[in-house]
């Protein structure tokens, strides 16, 4: 039986106003990791942030938290090296990823993240939720499947955010969610509901906040 993916709902007003709060309060920059021993305690939940390289994981960061500079936003794929971790609150670390896929960087370079990032999604106790972002004008494509069959072996729970919503018009968007409803039809971890935004426009950012807050 195929499983149905509808998009999230706009919260209700009092989720969306105690999210508000809760990503307009302290939000600070941790560390950057380049190793698992360099993980911060694993004191809290966290949630992360996943996508091929210029998909806007940095943008979607910025948005959600209202802070243009807090994730460094680049043109140039695979800037983000790191496991970049940042405090929301003192409840829970929201963590940017290493963009997988194309980077421009040395083989030896890249290959170093992806591992990193492979051992981070497969050995964090305290993740609740990865959310796996694709690019709104292109769809799942292969490389975002292998992530995905990480976080299947790995049991991690992800949810799909569909990015850059605002390159296309109404129309144009629906033959993309049917293309990531089939896509996931492969993947027991994918928590059955897509996030639709667009962090230039603020789309679906109020209803992505509001599911982290309520993550424990």
């Amino acid at each position: 039986m195929k499983v149905a993916f509808p998009v999230a709902p706009d919260p209700k007003a009092e989720a969306a106003e105690a999210a508000r709060l809760l990503f307009a309060g302290p939000v600070d920059f941790v560390k950057g990791v380049v190793g698992m021993d360099g993980l911060p305690p694993a004191d809290r939940p966290e949630v992360c942030f996943a996508g091929r390289s210029n998909v806007g994981k940095s943008s979607l960061i910025n948005a959600l938290t209202g802070r243009k500079g807090l994730a460094r936003a680049s043109n140039t794929p695979g800037r983000t090296q790191e496991i970049n971790y940042f405090t929301l609150g003192d409840q829970t670390y929201l963590v940017d990823l290493p963009g997988y896929g194309f980077a421009k960087a040395p083989v030896a370079v890249v290959a170093k993240w992806q591992a990193l990032l492979k051992s981070y999604l497969a050995g964090r106790q305290t993740l609740r939720r990865a959310f796996c972002l694709i690019d709104a004008r292109h769809g799942v494509k292969d490389v975002d499947h292998e992530i995905m069959q990480l976080l299947d072996r790995s049991a991690v729970p992800f949810q799909v955010v569909l990015t850059k919503a605002d390159k296309l018009g109404p129309n144009a968007i629906k033959p993309v969610i049917a293309q990531v409803e089939d896509a996931l039809q492969k993947h027991p971890a994918a928590f059955p509901e897509l996030v639709v935004t667009s962090s230039d426009k603020g789309q679906g950012i109020a209803t992505l906040r509001a599911i982290i807050a309520a993550l424990d």
